[in-house]
């Protein structure tokens, strides 16, 4: 594995994958039970941004915080960047030293008797997520294959929940092997909720996921279509050479407010993070078949 996502931390990918976790998060908090965040690809939990050699951070989450958001944008953003600034010391300028990954956001966000389960394979990654985490007694960290650990810690005992699904894509058939994991993990737990991020990278392959999840769900799994929402983000021309352009996320099981929170969301955040006039979004949901 040579994929290390410190030197992508806080880039564009991340801003959308991040605010949609937090508002999952956020929604399940809603009911005082207990419930799980799995997160199989974990990585090491926070960034030092010094560390990465490309700054993608100043393209993504420096952007919003130098921004002026509506108050409907910033209501929305407020959880994602509530652990952002937590993290930087309450600090409200742009200059950042810090990125918190899922785990962080996720750690900062849950409450006492929430529980989180951390995957990562990555041994020096393990061990850095072992220690940032080992001493809070509602979160368990292993190495190990996330995709494998689904089928052991699905369903969870407190049967509510979140699973990101956010690998590395590195292998060439990684889709495939999401997909692969999608459909086990769908049938041990279906009424969690998924979210499975992905590059937009090869559209071929990403659609292929897509359209066969979907499919798969309604027609095998008598999945209502309101159940399964697809949000993705490029910030310039998909066919341009070069760094990411596009990423985004396929949700099953989303929180019912959040087709109408990214409908509002995502035309700002591409606005604001566009790198050329080719900068785009699409939103395909129970209400919204959007492309822009």
């Amino acid at each position: 594995m040579t994929y290390r996502h410190r030197d992508h931390a806080g880039n564009f990918g991340d801003v959308l994958k991040h605010v949609v976790l937090a508002l999952c998060l956020e929604h399940l908090k809603k009911k005082d039970g207990p419930f799980a965040y799995i997160d199989t690809h974990a990585g090491i939990g926070a960034y030092d941004l010094g560390e990465g050699p490309d700054g993608d951070w100043a393209h993504g989450v420096a952007k919003v915080l130098a921004a002026d958001p509506p108050a409907e944008i910033a209501a929305a953003l407020a959880p994602w960047l509530s652990v952002v600034r937590k993290l930087n010391g309450d600090r409200t300028d742009v200059a950042l030293a810090a990125y918190p990954g899922s785990p962080e956001i996720a750690a900062r966000l849950m409450r006492r008797q929430d529980r989180l389960h951390l995957c990562e394979l990555h041994e020096d990654d393990s061990r850095t997520l072992q220690a940032r985490y080992g001493g809070d007694d509602r979160i368990t960290t292993e190495r190990r294959d996330g995709y494998a650990a689904l089928g052991a810690l699905l369903p969870p005992r407190e049967r509510r929940g979140l699973v990101l699904v956010d690998p590395p894509f590195e292998h060439r058939d990684e889709m495939a092997h999401m997909a692969e994991a999608a459909v086990t993990a769908l049938q041990r737990w279906p009424g969690g909720t998924y979210l499975f991020w992905r590059p937009l990278t090869d559209m071929w392959a990403s659609e292929r996921f897509d359209l066969g999840l979907a499919e798969w769900l309604i027609a095998e799994k008598q999945f209502e279509p309101e159940k399964i929402l697809r949000a993705d983000l490029w910030i310039r021309d998909l066919d341009r050479a070069g760094k990411l352009a596009g990423a985004g996320l396929m949700i099953v099981n989303p929180p019912y407010t959040l087709e109408t929170d990214l409908l509002v969301l995502l035309p700002w955040l591409c606005k604001t993070l566009r790198q050329d006039e080719e900068a785009g979004w699409r939103l395909d949901g129970a209400l919204t078949e959007e492309v822009v």
